[in-house]
């Protein structure tokens, strides 16, 4: 390890505190590995997540299923990379980045993954408070300060182990599995028309913003941060077979974790596309309408599910964004601070202004911020994917871990793709909102596009300036 290459270890409370490698055969070996992608998962069925599927399934039915599916695919490809490169090289994306670019990179870097924390804390908080509120009738207000909680809980959990906060996580995504089991079988969608919704079809220019709010929902930049710190929780050999029996492992990890979270994203979008959209109540798009009108469809049960899930959701997914904005910050900053204040400091990050957007558009506008706070996330992800993309594929650092030619290929068509995405979604449906007189926003918003556009293409060529 090189002097320039010396830096924290990522996640260092729980780093290499889960012994794999101990004489284990079988299960009990694959389990020793288990764990990690279920806490990244958590992110991929946050209520960010339900905003946007409940908008795609009571709008459009079940046509945009192949959308969840198309975003799957994705997410295993992107999270098998950034685990790659967590078990390879024992650094965490944000590590790599640092040892990588210059300070000035770094640093915008570093601002677009706190505003990615941002925004996906904002769904969090908003999610979970909404929860706490169709349960017990207390106001939003109080669920978003309850949410500060979530940091003491979080330091319990860690003081208990690495695999106690997996078990913790597990348990809630096994509450909304079921939940959302139990709603699916009472509603009972035919499924002739379910399998219909995996060909690709854009039914209108709305349903291409909700296109690109489920992808920012479901591949999520931080996700990528988190995923590359937590595999280093198990300590490995560090031998070929090693690193090749860890790659394996958290292979599996990774299938089973997401394609569950897949299973929870569909199930949310057919049930949705079952009672409102086959009942001509195309327009409830929002968590409120929809927990409100299913007593009438599914019974009385329905809501109290519903509002627990959710609940579940939103707790699951501000533990692991708490996490993942620590591994952002010590990261790119190499600060250390003590662990109660870092966690407090990355949970107000996002209360406060959940609390001012709140406190400005009140009630009403929560699902426009939960969809919006998805497609703020969509428009980060090029900043995390194209420098993870060029570290696994570096065959003078991954040596003969580094990717295949046709996985560099499928990733980088992700990364245009998204990138082509996020260009049409701000010429879509960003600038028209502008009036022609509103001359001064539109060059704002052009400038910035270009600037950033700069940014992504400065930080796709350096890797290779450098070297030469």
């Amino acid at each position: 390890m090189t002097k320039s290459e010396v830096s924290y270890i990522s996640l260092s409370e729980v780093n290499s505190t889960v012994d794999t490698t101990l004489p284990k055969k079988g299960w009990r070996k694959i389990l020793s590995f288990l764990g990690p992608a279920y806490l990244v998962s958590v992110g991929y069925m946050d209520p960010g997540n339900w905003a946007t599927d409940l908008a795609g399934g009571s709008k459009y039915g079940y046509a945009l299923i192949w959308v969840l599916l198309m975003s799957n695919l994705m997410a295993l490809l992107l999270q098998g990379l950034s685990a790659r490169l967590g078990i390879v090289r024992g650094r965490d994306l944000a590590q790599a980045n640092r040892e990588t670019y210059p300070r000035a990179i770094n640093f915008i870097l570093y601002i677009l993954a706190e505003v990615a924390i941002a925004a996906c804390d904002l769904a969090e908080v908003l999610g979970m408070a909404l929860g706490i509120q169709l349960l017990t009738g207390l106001p939003l207000v109080w669920g978003v300060g309850f949410t500060v909680l979530d940091t003491f809980l979080l330091l319990y959990l860690q003081k208990l182990g690495i695999r106690k906060m997996e078990a913790f996580i597990i348990a809630l995504v096994a509450i909304i599995f079921v939940a959302f089991f139990i709603q699916i079988f009472i509603a009972q969608p035919i499924l002739a028309d379910v399998v219909k919704g995996v060909v690709p079809s854009i039914p209108d220019k709305y349903a291409k913003y909700i296109i690109i709010g489920i992808i920012g929902a479901t591949v999520m930049p931080h996700n990528l941060y988190l995923h590359s710190a937590l595999v280093q929780s198990r300590k490995i050999n560090r031998t070929v077979e090693g690193i090749n029996e860890a790659i394996k492992f958290n292979r599996i990890d990774t299938t089973i974790a997401l394609n569950l979270a897949f299973f929870v994203n569909a199930g949310i979008l057919i049930l949705a596309g079952a009672i409102f959209y086959n009942s001509g109540n195309a327009e409830v798009a929002t968590i409120k309408e929809a927990h409100k009108l299913l007593p009438s469809f599914l019974g009385n049960a329905a809501p109290i599910l519903f509002a627990i899930a959710l609940i579940a959701a939103g707790q699951s997914s501000t533990i692991t964004g708490t996490l993942a904005g620590q591994i952002i910050m010590e990261g790119y900053l190499s600060i250390r601070i003590s662990p109660t204040l870092r966690r407090l400091v990355t949970r107000l990050v996002a209360i406060i202004p959940a609390l001012i957007v709140f406190l400005i558009y009140g009630e009403s506008k929560l699902e426009d911020l939960l969809i919006g706070s998805q497609v703020i996330l969509s428009l980060q992800l090029a900043f995390a994917i194209i420098p993870l993309i060029y570290f696994v594929s570096d065959k003078k650092k991954m040596g003969i871990f580094a990717i295949k030619p046709i996985q560099q290929i499928a990733a980088i068509i992700i990364a245009i793709v998204l990138v082509y995405l996020n260009i049409d979604m701000i010429v879509d449906k960003v600038i028209p909102l502008f009036k022609e007189n509103q001359l001064v926003p539109k060059i704002l918003i052009s400038a910035a596009s270009i600037f950033f556009a700069g940014i992504l293409f400065y930080i796709s060529i350096f890797p290779f300036l450098q070297k030469k």
